[in-house]
């Protein structure tokens, strides 16, 4: 017998799997915590749903009759389903499994982020990590395609499927070998380091781009043009050149070797947006992290980043 389940209700099964399996209304009844004309209605009603005859009835014993024997091993596997489906959305929302997967800058990841990781994974053991460490462009186009759930990015995005909001604000310090002369001096204009070579982040950086547009129409004198900030940590520490990077990059460059200072210049403030799908909602894994992330932007872990390095100011 095919049994319609859309057309059936998981309370009707339930009723007809106890009275099945204790064969007495009145216990039946009891299990599935009806008076028992309720539940003999039900059965009643359950029946002609089903268009058969499901039990035999008599004043000592309630036997399934073939049809019934057919039907039980349907509901018993429909049943089943719905109990499996039901325990997968409990352990989901009680946190208990899911998978969440964050698209952030790959200075946020190795600096701020593994932190707020480690008291998230403490928090929630079972929920499944998933880290993309890539450029601003990068992060927003993985939660675009749905590869992930939220983006830490230093690209503002707002279209009818992305909304961005403001997570936090970072400054930019000159980094420079311990003894250089521009870290006696005060007030440093962008003029004043274009006497010295520069190590420059690629230009697909979002650090590059706000350097390149707090300096114009100056130009740095280029030395070398690198994609990872721990080689301009080495070449600055090699005394190549100097550079420029965000307070949150810092920790790239905590060595005897090296000191920094802070730049106030115009317009010399990257803004870090929090980005996620604006026409669809968050799982609640990914709910937990995203209520963990804006908490920590706020925590300690970022602000010892940026106060750990010797700076002056």
């Amino acid at each position: 017998m095919q049994i319609n389940s859309a057309r059936l209700s998981a309370h009707q099964l339930r009723a007809f799997v106890n009275l099945a399996q204790l064969k007495s209304f009145t216990r039946a009844a009891a299990a599935s915590h009806l008076s028992q004309p309720a539940f003999s209605a039900l059965i009643r009603a359950l029946e002609t749903e089903v268009g058969a005859r499901l039990f035999d009835r008599s004043t000592r014993h309630v036997d399934l009759t073939v049809e019934g024997r057919d039907f039980f091993d349907g509901a018993q596997r429909v049943l089943a389903e719905i109990e499996a489906a039901l325990a997968s959305v409990r352990e989901r929302v009680e946190l208990k499994r899911g998978r969440v997967a964050l698209a952030l800058l790959p200075s946020l990841a190795a600096g701020w982020l593994p932190d707020v990781l480690a008291a998230f994974h403490a928090q929630f053991p079972d929920i499944e990590l998933e880290v993309f460490d890539v450029l601003s462009e990068n992060c927003i186009e993985s939660v675009r395609s749905g590869r992930a759930d939220i983006a830490i990015a230093a690209t503002r995005v707002d279209t009818p499927e992305l909304r961005a909001e403001p997570f936090q604000t970072d400054e930019f310090y000159l980094v420079a070998r311990r003894g250089h002369p521009l870290l006696d001096r005060a007030n440093l204009k962008p003029r004043d380091l274009q006497a010295f070579d520069f190590i420059h982040l690629s230009r697909d950086s979002s650090v590059r781009q706000y350097l390149d547009a707090a300096t114009l129409p100056l130009k740095m004198r280029t030395l070398i043009e690198v994609d990872q900030l721990a080689t301009v940590m080495g070449m600055v520490r090699a005394g190549l050149g100097i550079s420029v990077v965000p307070a949150l990059t810092l920790f790239h460059f905590q060595h005897p070797e090296i000191e920094t200072r802070l730049l106030r210049w115009p317009g010399l403030r990257r803004s870090i947006y929090l980005i996620k799908r604006r026409d669809k909602g968050l799982s609640v894994a990914a709910q937990a992290l995203y209520e963990r992330l804006v908490k920590g932007r706020k925590g300690e872990s970022v602000v010892k980043t940026s106060r750990t390095v010797k700076t002056k100011e």
